[in-house]
């Protein structure tokens, strides 16, 4: 006696509506000139932005045009290694390849003499102390650590200067 479908032995003609399956991707990025600057210079304890002509915005990774204006940068310019924390997330569920065991913040921090805010790791505050317009400083890697990675920095953590003010970072949120 042969089953029905659906009562034990599935049908051979039906659609297959769900495979699992493992999936990997090898792939290599070519930098580019801007963004290969930007990384290199992490390796000397240096942030590097570009500064458009147009709008005089610095951004941050550097790019060869300004996505708001559409002119070439002039050129790369520093910024400073400390800055503001704009927004944050609190992570809480853990997962593979974790930086810390949770809970603990990443959050969006514009650097001094930036205007796009780059994402990076939080330490040395309380999940339940951490607010928007904080002051943080980067906490580098030691010297023979450093490298063209944003790794480089380990995290930042609270500078103690006084929060900025709101007006002074929200146009960037």
């Amino acid at each position: 006696m042969s089953e029905k479908p659906g009562e034990g032995a599935q049908d051979p003609n039906a659609p297959v509506t769900m495979l699992l399956t493992p999936v990997r991707l090898d792939y290599t990025v070519v930098a580019g000139h801007h963004l290969s600057q930007y990384l290199q210079g992490f390796a000397q304890k240096r942030i590097l932005g570009a500064r458009c002509e147009g709008c005089n915005k610095v951004l941050l990774p550097p790019r060869g045009a300004c996505p708001t204006c559409g002119i070439p940068t002039a050129g790369i310019v520093e910024v400073q290694d400390q800055g503001t924390l704009t927004t944050y997330c609190v992570i809480s569920i853990p997962f593979g390849n974790m930086p810390f065991k949770p809970p603990y913040i990443a959050g969006a921090v514009l650097l001094d003499g930036a205007d796009i805010p780059i994402f990076h790791l939080i330490r040395g505050i309380e999940p339940s102390e951490v607010r928007m317009g904080m002051r943080l400083k980067a906490i580098w890697k030691d010297e023979a650590e450093l490298g063209p990675t944003l790794e480089s920095i380990r995290w930042f953590e609270p500078s103690g200067e006084p929060d900025a003010d709101y007006e002074t970072f929200k146009e960037h949120l």
